[in-house]
This record gives structure tokens, C-alpha cells and sequence, in this order.
């Protein structure tokens, strides 16, 4: 029975896999063979149209504050995009109005890059090395590539399933979630391989790449620190899943096999100038942080956490980390039910949720409710405390307070004040709150980098925040003349 079931699973995975091998095409890039399960440029294009305004949604649209810096990195993109194996694709590049540092490729030549990367890169050749990685993916089809080995993964977890069934099929059906979650090793490499390649051919300085790399590692270490886990750099890092290194990049450098640029670009005093004024940080329309506090101008309200907390914003909701893994996470709610705070908590936020103490609050002048309950997280159990807030008719304002059982009485006062902080701004109030900018400073004599770090506008980790923001490393110091570039209010 072994046997047949054996060329039984063998028979029927040349049946499902044959069709689908006649799906391979050749990547232009690197004229690899490459399984796309049919999915053609076309195909690519259609997909990239379809996913950007999801893009735009999630990370607080593109920039439109600065027609002329997104023109500027437009122009760098279209440049190297001339120089690849593709030179009539078209291509989007679109600068996202978000402090993340990031930028990503879809199919179809949709390529972005957030201003919390531009704030951290140093010079126009380091802009140029990341998009040419990002171009590089575009060119050899990485993305139907990884279409492919999802479909792939499927037909595997199809016939295993009919065969065995069970946790070998679950787990065969689990590697198609994987092959959409990350590039491999392999297409990192060529994506190194083929920026190093467009950005000589270019004019650039493909030390570039390598060189903002350095200042990705050390941004992650900050990320670290801020969030109270400096021992996990890593979870921080954008490359964290397929880590790239210097070596790596030298590697790839090889493997291009350009020629040596003779004067190539590195353009740092015009690129300094194009982001000079520059939004730094929360847009105030996504609502901003200042130290402890959070307000939104646009929507009307503030509240503060406690001071051992460090806030962080996102689309979806604000995030606050404390001691011991406890957090605050704040977001908003649609009452268009007109159920009020309380039956808001019990039938809709939690109804599965074993509560307890359920009372009805009053803040600031607004209805409100409370709850507790227990949840349990992979690090243990958390106590919880719902807070729902009646803002206005249709709008709800809630609190998660989570906390280990072992810091929930000590921490309950600081948070009960978090709580009874929130309030309404008033027209004057909203009007006076003002976004961080970035601005470029030419550093005069005597000038020490504690001294321009303290003037920017954190309570936390100042110096730090300082050096990485301009690749400095620890020790090093200043020079009159030199450019630096200061976070202001």
C-alpha cells in the first residue's frame, strides 16, 4: 500500500505541477527562469493599480505638502529606472507622508519611499541606492515570482491534503502565507546586484547603498532603546526578515560587474536643501506626540500617559509601552448604533469577554464607561481595563489598559489619570499645535553635539536621536562648517 500510495502522491503531483511548469518565464533583469503561474507584465500592472490607493490609506497618503521634493525623488527614480533592462517601464514613485522609515516595491513598477527615510538618509546617492534596490525587484519580477511559489505552495498543500490530510497538509498550505511575507535571500541578493548596476550606470556612488544601510542599523538600535528592549535591535530592523550587510552589498557589487565611476554623484548639500523644511515626525493630521502627550488637532482632542510610557502613532491607533510589557493602545469607534459607552464595551468591543466592574464614568464633562477583564497574551496573562468615551453622537474614544498582574496596582493611579486626561481642544488650542520640521544648520564654532541636540524637541535620548539622524557615530564630534540637520518646532 506504501508503494502505491507513494507513485499514487507522485502521479498526481505531475499531473497539477506539469501544467503550472509551463507557467516559467525569464526574468529580464537577470535572465533567470522564473515560475509566475502565468502572471504576465500585464497582469503586474493591473495588480499595482489596484493595491496603491491601500498603500496610500495605510500610510497617511503620499506627501503633498512638497510638490517639489516629491518631483525631486520622481526624477531620481525615472533616471535609474533609464538605465535598467526595462527602460519603457513605467514607473510610480510616490513619497508617503509617514515617520516610519521604510520603502517598499509593488508589481506593476509602483515604488515608495516614506520621509522618515528621507529625514535619515544623508545624501542623494543614498536616496538613488534605495530606490535602485527597489527598481531591482521591480526588474526581475520578484513579485510574480513569489505569485508563483504561492500557487505552488497551494497545488503542494492540495494534493498533500488529499493524500495524508491533517497537520502535513496545514502545513504545507501555511508556506503560501510565507512566499507573500517576505523576498528571499536569493531575490535580496539580485536586488542588491541590480541596484549596484543601475546606480553606476546612473553616475551614483554605489557606496550609496552600503552607506545607508550603516544608518538603518543604527536607526533599528534607537528604535530598540526607545521602545525599552535595546537587546532586540533586530525586531526594529525593516530588513529584519532577510538581513542584508555590508558584505552582502560588496558581494553584489562584484557580482554587477560595472566599472568603477569616475566623480560620482553624491549630491549631499542640494539633497540636504530639498528636504530642509521638511515635516519630521506626525503630520498633524494623523495627530501628534510631544513627549508624554498626544493631541489631534484635526479631531478635537489630547490626553497624556504616564511618564514611564512612550507613545508611538499609527494609522489604526496609538500605542503607549511601559514597564514590565505593559501598554496603552487608544483608538476610535463608530457608535452609529447610538449604543453609549456601556453596552458599546459588553455587545460590541468585547462580547465574548468575561467582564467585571462595568460602571458608567463621566470625563471631562463627556459620558464614558469602564470595564476589566483578563486576557491572555504570549507572555501571560494581562490585566485589562476598557475605558469607552462618548466624544460626541456617533463617535466613541477607547482605552486598552494591559497590564501584568504584577504591576497593575502600582501602575493603576498613573493610569487612572490617562484616563480622566482626555479632553476636548478648543479651536485656539488645536490652531497652536504645530509640526516638528527639519532643518538644516551649519554648525559655527564652538558648537557641540550635546548643545544641538538639546535644542531639539525630545525629553528622550536627545544625543542619541541626534547622532543617528546624522550618521554620526559615538564620539564623534563636529566641525564648523559642516552641515547637520536639527529637528524644530
Amino acid at each position: 500500500m506504501l508503494r502505491r500510495a507513494t507513485k499514487f502522491f507522485l502521479f498526481g503531483m505531475a499531473v497539477l505541477v506539469l501544467p503550472l511548469l509551463a507557467a516559467c518565464q525569464t526574468a529580464p533583469a537577470t535572465g533567470r527562469q522564473i515560475f509566475t503561474a502565468g502572471m504576465g507584465p500585464e497582469d503586474e500592472q493591473r495588480l499595482g493599480l489596484q493595491e496603491h490607493p491601500k498603500i496610500l490609506r495605510e500610510f497617511g497618503g503620499d506627501y503633498q505638502e512638497d510638490p517639489e521634493l516629491s518631483a525631486y525623488v520622481t526624477s531620481i527614480g525615472n533616471l535609474l529606472a533609464k538605465t535598467s533592462e526595462l527602460p519603457n517601464q513605467k514607473f510610480t514613485f510616490t513619497v508617503l507622508d509617514t515617520p516610519i522609515v521604510n520603502a517598499f516595491a509593488l508589481p506593476g513598477g509602483y515604488i515608495y519611499i516614506t520621509r522618515g527615510l528621507l529625514a535619515l538618509a544623508d545624501n542623494e546617492a543614498e536616496v538613488a541606492g534605495v530606490l535602485a534596490h527597489e527598481i531591482g525587484h521591480v526588474t526581475a519580477r520578484h513579485s510574480a515570482e513569489r505569485y508563483g511559489n504561492t500557487v505552488a505552495a497551494g497545488v503542494a498543500a492540495t494534493v498533500l491534503g488529499v493524500l495524508v490530510g491533517g497537520p502535513v497538509a496545514q502545513a504545507a498550505g501555511g508556506a503560501a502565507g510565507l512566499a507573500l511575507q517576505s523576498y528571499s535571500r536569493e531575490q535580496e541578493f539580485e536586488a542588491d546586484m541590480l541596484g549596484v548596476r543601475y546606480l553606476s550606470r546612473a553616475g551614483y556612488d554605489p557606496s550609496g547603498m552600503s552607506s545607508f544601510l550603516s544608518k538603518l542599523q543604527a536607526h533599528s538600535r534607537l528604535e530598540a532603546e526607545l521602545r525599552g528592549r535595546p537587546g532586540e535591535a533586530d525586531k526594529f530592523d525593516i530588513m529584519q526578515t532577510h538581513p542584508r550587510t555590508a558584505d552582502r552589498i560588496q558581494k553584489a557589487a562584484q557580482a554587477a560587474g560595472e566599472k568603477p565611476v569616475a566623480n560620482p554623484i553624491v549630491a549631499r548639500d542640494i539633497y540636504l536643501d530639498k528636504i530642509d523644511g521638511m515635516l519630521y515626525g506626525d503630520n498633524p493630521e494623523q495627530g501628534i506626540i510631544r513627549n508624554n502627550s498626544f493631541s489631534h488637532p484635526d479631531l478635537g482632542f489630547a490626553f497624556e500617559v504616564p511618564e514611564s510610557f512612550r507613545l508611538f502613532n499609527s494609522s489604526k491607533a496609538v500605542l503607549a509601552l511601559g514597564p514590565q510589557d505593559s501598554r496603552i493602545v487608544f483608538d476610535g469607534a463608530s457608535d452609529s448604533r447610538r449604543l453609549g459607552p456601556a453596552r458599546h464595551i459588553r455587545e460590541v468591543w468585547a462580547p465574548k469577554a468575561q467582564l467585571s466592574r462595568v460602571e458608567r464614568l463621566e470625563i471631562n464633562g463627556m459620558p464614558a464607561a469602564t470595564a476589566t477583564t483578563r486576557l491572555n497574551s504570549r507572555g501571560g496573562q494581562l490585566d485589562a481595563r476598557l475605558v469607552a468615551i462618548a466624544y460626541d453622537d456617533a463617535t466613541l474614544y477607547r482605552f486598552l489598559f494591559a497590564t501584568p498582574p504584577s504591576v497593575t496596582q502600582s501602575l493603576s493611579v498613573d493610569l487612572r489619570r490617562t484616563t480622566y486626561s482626555f479632553r476636548r481642544l478648543s479651536g485656539a488650542e488645536a490652531a497652536a499645535i504645530k509640526p516638528s520640521r527639519l532643518r538644516i544648520h551649519t554648525v559655527r564654532r564652538g558648537e557641540t553635539v550635546s548643545g544641538l541636540a538639546a535644542r531639539m524637541p525630545f525629553s528622550d535620548l536627545p544625543e542619541k536621536r541626534f547622532r543617528t539622524l546624522n550618521g554620526l557615530a559615538p564620539g564623534a564630534g563636529l566641525k564648523a562648517g559642516q552641515k547637520v540637520k536639527l529637528v524644530v518646532q
